[in-house]
C-alpha cells in the first residue's frame, strides 16, 4: 500500500509505501497505548473516588465490590476444602482412640497412664521470632499444607497401630496356648520332674512329669487351649488325656478317674477336662502331669513358673 503526500511546498508529489509489518506495528502501539491510559485511568478514579461524580463513583465500587466477591468466593471453596479435610482427621482420630485402647487392653497398660480423651499437656520457651520479636502469622498456603501433612501422619500412625494391634493379638494367642495354669488346685506335688526311686521296683527311673496328689473325683482343667487327640485307657498311665497345643507342644493328663472330652473337641484354658483318679500304674489317687515338646518330656514346673509371674505381672498392673 502506498500514501501520496501532496503540499504546495513540495516541488513534486511524494509517496509512502506501507507494508504489513508497519500495519502490525501500529495497530500494537494503539493497543498498548489504550492499555495503559485505561489502567491509568483507573488508578486515577479508584484514587479519587470519593470526589468522582455519582455513576463513575457507582461504577469504581462495582469494580471494587466485584473483586471482593472473588475474594470471598476463592476463600469460602477454601474453607469448604479444609473442612473436608478436618472431617476426614476427625475421623481418624475416632479410629486411632478406638485402635490405641484395644492396643492399650492387649499390652496390659493400665488406662490411666493413656487416656485418649484428654489432651495431653504441651508448653515450652517461644522461639522463631523473626526481627520485629514476633512470630508469623500462618498463610492459607501454609495451613493446607500442614492439614495435608497431619493427614497423611494420621495414615501412617493407624497403619502402624494395626500392625502393633496384629502382633500383640498373636502374641497373646501364642501365650494362651502355652501350658502355664496349674491343672489341679493343690498346694504342692508329690512327685517331681527327674530321676528318682520308682515305687513299685525301688529303682532309679526317669519320671517324666509332676505328681499332684488329690482326692478322687478332684476336677482337673486344662493348662492350655488346644485339641483334644487322646482320650483312652494305657496299660501306664490308665485313663489317659492328651492335648496338643500347636507348635508341637502337647500335654499329658494321666491316672485319671474319668474323661469328659472326646477327640478332636476344641478345649479352652481351664476347662474342667477330667478327674482325679488312681487308674494305670499308680500307688493312689494323684494326677500325673507332663509337658511334651516335639515328643520330649519337658520340666512342667518351667511352664507353670512362667505363668505364676504373668499372674503376678498382671496383678501389679491392674492395680
Amino acid at each position: 500500500m502506498q500514501i501520496i503526500l501532496l503540499h504546495p511546498r513540495f516541488t513534486h508529489a511524494k509517496s509512502i509505501a506501507l507494508t504489513r509489518r508497519h500495519v502490525v506495528f501500529v495497530l500494537l502501539f494503539f493497543l498498548a497505548a489504550s492499555l495503559v491510559c485505561g489502567f491509568l485511568l483507573s488508578c486515577l478514579m479508584i484514587r479519587n473516588a470519593a470526589v468522582l461524580p455519582a455513576p463513575l463513583r457507582g461504577m469504581v465500587a462495582s469494580a471494587a465490590t466485584s473483586d471482593e466477591s472473588k475474594k470471598d468466593i476463592f476463600l469460602k471453596e477454601n474453607l469448604a476444602l479444609m473442612a473436608r479435610k478436618l472431617g476426614e482427621m476427625q475421623a481418624q482420630m475416632m479410629r486411632l482412640d478406638a485402635l490405641g485402647e484395644r492396643v492399650q487392653g492387649l499390652a496390659g497398660v493400665a488406662p490411666a497412664e493413656f487416656n485418649f480423651h484428654e489432651t495431653p499437656g504441651r508448653g515450652g520457651p517461644e522461639v522463631g521470632m523473626d526481627s520485629n520479636g514476633a512470630g508469623h502469622d500462618l498463610t492459607m498456603t501454609e495451613f493446607q499444607g500442614l492439614l495435608d501433612a497431619m493427614l497423611a501422619d494420621l495414615d501412617h500412625r493407624s497403619d502402624y497401630l494395626n500392625v502393633v494391634e496384629s502382633t500383640l493379638m498373636a502374641g497373646r494367642i501364642r501365650s494362651r496356648m502355652l501350658p502355664t495354669s496349674q491343672p489341679v488346685n493343690v498346694a504342692y506335688n508329690s512327685s517331681s520332674f527327674g530321676w528318682r526311686v520308682d515305687p513299685f521296683t525301688g529303682r532309679t527311673a526317669m519320671h517324666e512329669g509332676i505328681d499332684f496328689p488329690a482326692l478322687v473325683g478332684t476336677p482337673i482343667v486344662a493348662a492350655a487351649g488346644g485339641v483334644v487327640t487322646v482320650a483312652q485307657f494305657h496299660p501306664q498311665y490308665g485313663n489317659l488325656l492328651e492335648i496338643d497345643h500347636g507348635n508341637d507342644l502337647t500335654t499329658r493328663y494321666a491316672h485319671t478317674s474319668r474323661i469328659l472330652v472326646h477327640v478332636g473337641d476344641i478345649v479352652r484354658r481351664g476347662q474342667h477336662v477330667a478327674d482325679v483318679g488312681t487308674t494305670g500304674r499308680s500307688t493312689g489317687p494323684h494326677l500325673h502331669f507332663e509337658v511334651r515338646v516335639r515328643g520330649v518330656a519337658q520340666d512342667p514346673r518351667k511352664f507353670l513358673a512362667a505363668g505364676a509371674s504373668q499372674a503376678k505381672l498382671a496383678a501389679l498392673v491392674t492395680r
